[in-house]
């Protein structure tokens, strides 16, 4: 029987022939259709990194097809910065400054026949998302990540509140100080080199490729970060990679 951390989602145990990790999605439903479409016909798990909404041109459609594989068993979404303030926004809190597509997905969700039912999932499904997930020699998370990813459960309920090290890390990547003339932070990518060898961070938030493929970094250390992130539901695509069991 495999360790815990080599198989945590069981899907030796469970038939599936592999695992099918998807990039950020921001509302790209017709990629993200396809997406699940071929994991369904492959017997793949779908494990998507995080920011399943905002941007595109509808969100609503992708949250059904989440809630559809996990109600399946055959999904999984990760926690991601725009999951943790639509469930805010969802919950009563008003934002100020970029909301980031926030207020398109909200406006989305108004407008859909089952809106109040997708808000109310939401809602609940993030309050459970895990913050990241180690199987193996394999880190998935959704912005970058942190060494104690390596040997520590996420917090059950890292969904629900302010997040905190090393959550803050998992949702929002690695930022300098300070604000950016765009009223962002700038990211960094510190965080690379401390993978250490022999581990592959599978992450999304950044979409660092020039030519519309994940961009894969080594760090000094040896490991590697593959970045996912390649604009979906921003102007570009989404994508996906399969891995074997």
């Amino acid at each position: 029987m495999l360790a815990r951390h080599l198989d945590p989602l069981a899907l030796h145990a469970r038939g599936f022939a592999g695992l099918r990790v998807v990039g950020d999605v921001h509302g790209d439903a017709r990629g993200f259709e396809a997406a699940a479409a071929g994991a369904e016909a492959q017997k793949l798990f779908l494990l998507q990194l995080g920011d399943l909404t905002d941007g595109g041109p509808d969100s609503p459609a992708v949250l059904r097809h989440i809630f559809g594989l996990i109600d399946a068993g055959a999904g999984l979404f990760l926690l991601g910065n725009h999951e943790h303030k639509l469930r805010r926004a969802l919950t009563g809190t008003r934002f100020r400054g970029p909301t980031e597509g926030l207020d398109r997905t909200l406006e989305q969700l108004s407008a859909a026949p089952d809106g109040e039912a997708l808000r109310n999932r939401m809602i609940d499904e993030v309050a459970r998302a895990p913050a990241w997930l180690r199987r193996g020699p394999a880190i998935f998370v959704h912005a970058a990540f942190h060494p104690a990813m390596l040997h520590t459960a996420p917090p059950p309920d890292a969904g629900t509140r302010k997040a905190e090290p090393p959550v803050t890390r998992a949702l929002y990547g690695q930022v300098a100080a300070g604000l950016q003339g765009d009223g962002y932070p700038e990211r960094l990518l510190h965080w690379v080199e401390t993978i250490p060898q022999g581990i592959i961070t599978y992450c999304g938030h950044d979409t660092r490729s020039t030519n519309g493929r994940p961009l894969l970094m080594r760090g000094r250390a040896g490991g590697e970060a593959l970045f996912m992130d390649t604009g979906a539901g921003k102007g570009g695509h989404l994508s996906w990679i399969d891995l074997g069991l």
